[in-house]
């Protein structure tokens, strides 16, 4: 029996820090301050702006990260949300109004993808190994999986809106959310207004696979993303856009994954089967007014197949590009809206 767990980085590649800005050895390079955050990395990259004012900045953004995790972690017991994973009544919960915002984005994103992005799935996501308790030493039976799934369901939970504040219910014993597949928008945007906060209007942030740019690179020029090919090089880059001041973010089948018995075992799950999704679709990528926003559907359509989130898209009139594999083959579908934010048409 073997196991053995690996874990990719991010799958964009910043191209307006990482690529552009070393063309021209004359432009002064952008202020960079990165680090590591909820369990991936982050990097800001402000243009034009004075380096002496560093320390303060990343005082700033590392607070906001902190805070942040403390709301979303289901790996530290006092979290917001662990605590909520720990309460078995049905009383509502005060939560924060920016943990309330996340849950009605993904409840409504939840509902349009039939239930595909389920940020209650967090019980199937702990049993399969890809929450805090540790990775199964065998595949779950179907028994457990069934008994996993009765503790899951969109209707169960809601959000309540009162003056004194916002609150968080659920009226199912044992639920457990996870909101891990909205946290890198979530802390994107997050970090996105605190720069602004600052008087900065010429940045690109990200936390893991989620970014947000506003304004322009050293260069002058509008701030450029890579889509990466889904493998193990993270310099193979798919795709190049321009984000136009959105938000982009990227969900893949191969960024975090263990081997066991000789399968590969996406985090990915599906909530309809209580199993990781098995299709050859191996990357979607979702551009949206907002990185939480993107983070939400791009989730929802890994789930869904190729197909599926392809027509989901022209429904809901949403910017996506998808990769498939099939062997060592890679072939990229994208909607009418992904085109206008294409750098480099392939």
């Amino acid at each position: 029996m073997f196991l053995k767990p690996v874990y990719l980085r991010c799958t964009l590649v910043l191209c307006g820090v990482s690529l552009l800005s070393a063309c021209d050895r004359n432009v002064p390079e952008p202020l960079v301050i990165e680090g590591k955050t909820m369990g991936t990395f982050y990097r800001v990259s402000l243009a034009g702006v004075d380096k002496n004012r560093e320390p303060a900045l990343r005082e700033q953004i590392e607070m906001q990260l902190k805070e942040d995790d403390h709301q979303l972690s289901t790996y530290k017991d006092d979290s917001v949300l662990s605590r909520f994973n720990q309460y078995q009544g049905n009383v509502p919960q005060p939560v924060s109004q920016g943990m309330a915002d996340a849950v009605i984005t993904s409840l409504r994103i939840g509902r349009l993808t039939g239930g595909a992005m389920d940020i209650t799935v967090g019980p199937l996501v702990n049993l399969w190994g890809f929450g805090p308790d540790k990775q199964p030493v065998k595949i779950p039976t179907p028994e457990q999986i069934d008994a996993a799934r009765a503790r899951t369901g969109l209707q169960h939970l809601k959000v309540i809106q009162q003056r004194d504040g916002q609150y968080l219910q659920k009226d199912l014993a044992g639920m457990y959310v996870d909101l891990s597949t909205v946290g890198e928008g979530y802390a994107t945007d997050h970090l996105a207004r605190l720069i602004e906060g600052n008087g900065i209007s010429n940045y690109l942030v990200s936390v893991g696979g989620a970014v947000v740019s506003r304004g322009h690179n050293a260069q002058g020029k509008p701030w450029q993303v890579a889509i990466q090919k889904p493998t193990d090089k993270e310099t193979a880059v798919q795709a190049i856009v321009d984000l136009q001041g959105m938000g982009i973010s990227t969900s893949g089948s191969y960024r975090n994954y263990y081997e066991l018995n000789g399968k590969r075992l996406s985090h990915i799950i599906d909530p309809a089967t209580g199993s990781p999704i098995t299709h050859k679709l191996v990357s979607a990528t979702v551009i949206a007014p907002t990185a939480l926003e993107a983070d939400g559907w791009d989730t929802g359509l890994m789930v869904l197949g190729t197909r599926k989130a392809l027509a989901l898209a022209e429904q809901q009139h949403l910017a996506v590009y998808l990769i498939t594999k099939d062997g060592d083959t890679f072939k990229s579908y994208m909607s009418e809206q992904f085109k206008a934010y294409l750098k480099d048409p392939e």
